[in-house]
């Protein structure tokens, strides 16, 4: 720096002007540095905070007389270390405000909220002074801590709930000596997970109210809906107390529950039916005995589905009152009228109990079951016969052996379309007696006349039976028939297919024998028989098929079977002692 000018580069190689400034000041930089290391700490009147982390939301601050949890880490001004929490793996726990801590710490934890993070610098006279502590902490110290806050409460602390989604209907809530089924996050009070029963994949399942859960939480679930979500916020003296858990809960912690509750009933309920819907007019309710054809969707108290007949497109079918199905549904379906939907709400010991089933229901379920009965009967139920229209003349009844024609519209009893002759255009035609038709239709074809309307309501047992139609009628349905009778044809007395309705030939052999060989053949007989009838001497049985009338007329005069009639073989049916068709 004496130098007028700089020497040649020759002679000195020497950095230029500036580059000695630059290095001269980071030389005096390193010198204060160094001497502020050994320089005595700035001498403080009163504690110094600096809040280093402030949570977004602060529920409660710390208040004299509180009990508090927290981390910190205790050192000098210079950085060292003397004492942390952390080291130790346990946070400091004390009330604040009753001269459990040093002044300063007393005044420094008020107004901190759980998570806040402070820096706290306090002066001799507010910690340790003149004295010191042993030969950890000298005389006159300054004090940094660096504290966490964990946890906060007071022992006039209670219960606190708070519900932040409450379900549109709640029917019920919980009471003492309620059981319940809910899921739950259990965290301290920093937002530390120590349990849930989410991770287990399954509820927690008790009574509330005597003693089997901490008494916070059977405080806390009083009062809950069926879907509603609350925060149970509890202190350590309604929680795990002084002890914690031994393993998750520290001593002292209060605890944060976050509860869903998704099932409810006590041990004193019954089966409850609600959302009846009843069709009128409802002629008959069920009994026990009756066999019962219904559909239903099977839920959950929560919701949650677990089953329904509508998704295999087959009613549910079984007889009531009779043990078939769980007692609550057994109960539920005594008093039904056909088309009614109901809900039924089955508590577990009328449903599946403690065990459940395995899979879609959970053990002390209450179970809900929205049902729609399609038809029920009875097995020793008769043919319903109504009669809605006869007409002025009605003196000629069908009877068994009848030819009848009619229409019909057949259906479930729930309406549901089964067929109809008018679709086809064309009517129904059968022989009464002949079992052409299922023996419910017989009988309610049975003393009909010409031009008369009915409606017959057929149960299983005499319709399609437990087997049904395969696409077309349900197994065990009961059928509804409208049938209107269209012509009729008398029938022939009972055991014949053939008879006179004349005076019979004394020669009757001979006229069938048309080549006059003495024997009568197939063609012979046949023609003969269709020319009586022609010419209106004899009679067919109507509805049936006149040649195999014939044939089997034919085939009971062939004794030995040879093709053949003779005259030795040839009786009249008069003077046979079994019958045959003349």
């Amino acid at each position: 720096p004496g130098l007028r000018s700089p020497p040649p580069k020759s002679v000195f190689n020497q950095p230029s002007l500036n580059a000695l400034c630059v290095h001269g000041m980071i030389y005096l930089a390193v010198l204060v540095a160094f001497a502020a290391c050994d320089a005595p700490p700035v001498p403080l009147d009163d504690i110094v905070i600096e809040k280093t982390f402030v949570p977004e939301q602060c529920v409660r601050a710390v208040k004299v007389g509180d009990y508090v949890r927290y981390h910190y880490n205790g050192m000098f001004p210079d950085g060292k270390k003397f004492d942390s929490s952390y080291d130790r793996s346990s946070t400091y726990n004390v009330y604040v405000g009753k001269k459990q801590l040093i002044e300063g710490m007393d005044r420094a934890l008020v107004g901190m909220c759980v998570n806040e993070r402070r820096l706290v610098k306090i002066p001799p006279q507010l910690a340790y002074g003149k004295e010191g502590y042993s030969d950890v902490i000298p005389s006159d110290a300054i004090l940094h801590f660096d504290v966490l806050l964990l946890d906060v409460w007071n022992p006039d602390d209670g219960v606190q709930s708070k519900t932040y989604y409450t379900p549109e209907n709640c029917s019920r809530k919980v009471e003492v000596s309620d059981y319940v089924r809910y899921h739950y996050n259990g965290t301290l009070l920093d937002g530390t997970l120590f349990d849930s029963s989410h991770t287990r994949m399954r509820t927690y399942d008790t009574y509330v109210g005597i003693g089997w859960l901490i008494a916070g939480m059977d405080q806390g679930l009083l009062g809950m809906c069926v879907g509603e979500k609350r925060i149970i916020t509890m202190p350590p003296s309604l929680g795990y107390g002084s002890n914690g858990d031994g393993s998750d809960i520290p001593q002292q912690a209060s605890l944060v529950f976050d509860v869903v509750l998704l099932d409810l009933h006590n041990p004193k309920d019954g089966v409850s039916i609600t959302n009846q819907d009843i069709p009128q007019p409802c002629p008959r309710k069920s009994v026990a005995g009756d066999f019962i054809r219904y559909h239903y969707n099977g839920s959950l108290l929560d919701g949650t589905f677990f089953d329904s007949s509508y998704s295999r497109n087959r009613t549910y079918d079984t007889y009531v009152g009779k043990g078939y199905v769980i007692g609550g549904m057994d109960e539920g379906l005594i008093g039904v009228c056909i088309g009614e939907k109901r809900r039924i709400i089955i508590p577990p010991h009328l449903g599946y109990g403690e065990e459940g089933t395995g899979t879609k229901i959970p053990g002390s379920a209450v179970l809900v079951f929205d049902i729609h009965i399609i038809d029920f009967h009875n097995p020793s139920d008769p043919v319903v016969i109504t009669t809605n229209y006869k007409p002025e003349v009605c003196e000629t009844l069908a009877k068994k052996g009848d030819f009848v024609k009619y229409h019909y519209n057949a259906s479930l009893m729930d309406g549901s379309f089964i067929d109809s002759t008018y679709n086809y255009g064309k009517t129904y035609n059968i022989v009464l007696g002949a079992n052409q038709v299922v023996p419910g239709m017989e009988e309610g074809l049975k003393e009909m006349c010409v031009g008369e309307r009915r409606n017959l309501v057929i149960p299983p047992h005499l319709g399609y039976g437990e087997r049904g139609v395969d696409g077309e009628v349900p197994a065990s349905a009961v059928l509804v028939f409208d049938i209107e009778m269209i012509e009729m044809e008398a029938g022939l007395p009972d055991g014949y297919m053939f008879i006179w309705n004349e005076d019979v030939s004394a020669d009757l052999f001979t006229e069938m024998d048309a080549d006059k060989d003495l024997q009568v053949l197939a063609s012979e007989f046949s023609d003969y028989i269709l020319r009586q009838v022609n010419e209106g001497k004899g009679r067919l049985a109507p509805g049936f098929d006149a040649y195999r009338i014939i044939e089997n007329m034919f085939s009971n005069q062939d004794r030995n079977g040879d093709g053949k009639i003779t005259e030795d073989e040839f009786k009249l049916k008069a003077d046979e002692t079994t019958h045959d068709e003349l």
